[in-house]
C-alpha cells in the first residue's frame, strides 16, 4: 500500500472542543458516569482508557449527542453535542454490515457525507471530497472494490476516510487497532500521528503502549474520569486505572514502576 500522504483538514475553531462539567449518567438508575468534569482544547490528542463497563462507550455517545446526561453539562465545539455532530467524525469499533450486500468502498466513504446530501443524493462536491480524502489515506485505488473483500487494515483506513469526509474538527476513534494485524497497527500509528497535528483526536484504546507515543493525556474512565499526562503512566497508575494487573505488549517502550525501558511486556 502506498505511504500516507499529508492530510489537509480545515483549521479548527478557537473555542474549546469539549467542555464537560459535573456530568452524570445512569442506565435504569445504575450509575455509569458520576461528576465528570474536563476540558479538551483544540488539537489535543487524548486516549480514553479504562476497564470494560467503566463508561468509555457511554462517554463517546454523550459527546456524539446520542445520549443526554441526567445532570451536569457537556458542550462540543461551543454548542450542544447534537448540533455539533456535523463537525464530528466517528470511527466505530465494529461496523455492522451484510457481507453479501454489494456496497463499494466509495459508497462506504460517502456515508460520512450524509449530512450534506441534497434531495437524497450525493453531489459532485461530496464525491470530490471523498476522492481527495481517500487519496490522502492512500486508498483511492480501492474505490471500486467491494467493501467486504478488503483486509482488516484496508477496512480500517476506509472507516477513517468515512470519518474524515465530513471535514471534522473533532475525531473520535473507538478501538481503531482492534482485530488488525501488526502491520496495520504500524500503518495506523503513522495515520494517528498525522491526524493529531491537524484535528482534535480522542482515541479509545486498551493499547497504552501504542497510544502513549502519540497522545498527550490519558483519560481513565471508570465511573469518574481521572486525567494523567502520558509521562505519569507508571505500572501503579495503570493498575489503578484497570483495578488490577494488566498485561500489555508495548511497541517500543515499557512503562513500569521503575520507569521507561525498551522491554516489550508490562
Amino acid at each position: 500500500m502506498a505511504p500516507l500522504k499529508p492530510l489537509q483538514l480545515p483549521r479548527p475553531s478557537a473555542v474549546p472542543v469539549i467542555q464537560c462539567h459535573q456530568l452524570c449518567f445512569s442506565y435504569d438508575e445504575i450509575p455509569i458516569l458520576a461528576d465528570v468534569s474536563f476540558t479538551v482544547q483544540r488539537l489535543d490528542a487524548i486516549a480514553l482508557v479504562g476497564p470494560n463497563g467503566g463508561g468509555k462507550s457511554t462517554l463517546l455517545k454523550l459527546i456524539l449527542g446520542l445520549l443526554t446526561p441526567q445532570s451536569g453539562t457537556i458542550q462540543v465545539l461551543g454548542t450542544s453535542p447534537h448540533l455539533a455532530r456535523p463537525k464530528v467524525g466517528y470511527m466505530p469499533q465494529h461496523l455492522q454490515f451484510d457481507p453479501s450486500f454489494p456496497v463499494s468502498v466509495m459508497d462506504v466513504v460517502l456515508m460520512g457525507r450524509a449530512g450534506s446530501m441534497g434531495l437524497w443524493r450525493y453531489g459532485a462536491e461530496d464525491r470530490r471530497v471523498a476522492r481527495e480524502t481517500m487519496a490522502e489515506l492512500a486508498v483511492d485505488d480501492l474505490a471500486g472494490r467491494s467493501f467486504s473483500s478488503l483486509s482488516g487494515g484496508q477496512r480500517q483506513r476506509i472507516l477513517i476516510a468515512r470519518a474524515l469526509v465530513c471535514e471534522p474538527e473533532l475525531l473520535l476513534l473507538d478501538e481503531p487497532t482492534a482485530n488488525v494485524d501488526p502491520a496495520a497497527h504500524l500503518q495506523f500509528f503513522e495515520i494517528l500521528k498525522e491526524l493529531s497535528r491537524r484535528v482534535t483526536v480522542l482515541t479509545v484504546s486498551h493499547d497504552l503502549g501504542f497510544v502513549s507515543q502519540v497522545v498527550g493525556r490519558v483519560f481513565c474512565v471508570n465511573r469518574q474520569v481521572r486525567i494523567h499526562p502520558t509521562t505519569e503512566l507508571t505500572g501503579e497508575v495503570i493498575r489503578e486505572m484497570y483495578g488490577g494487573e494488566v498485561r500489555m505488549v508495548l511497541h517500543d517502550q515499557c512503562c513500569s514502576e521503575r520507569g521507561h525501558s525498551h522491554a516489550g511486556i508490562l
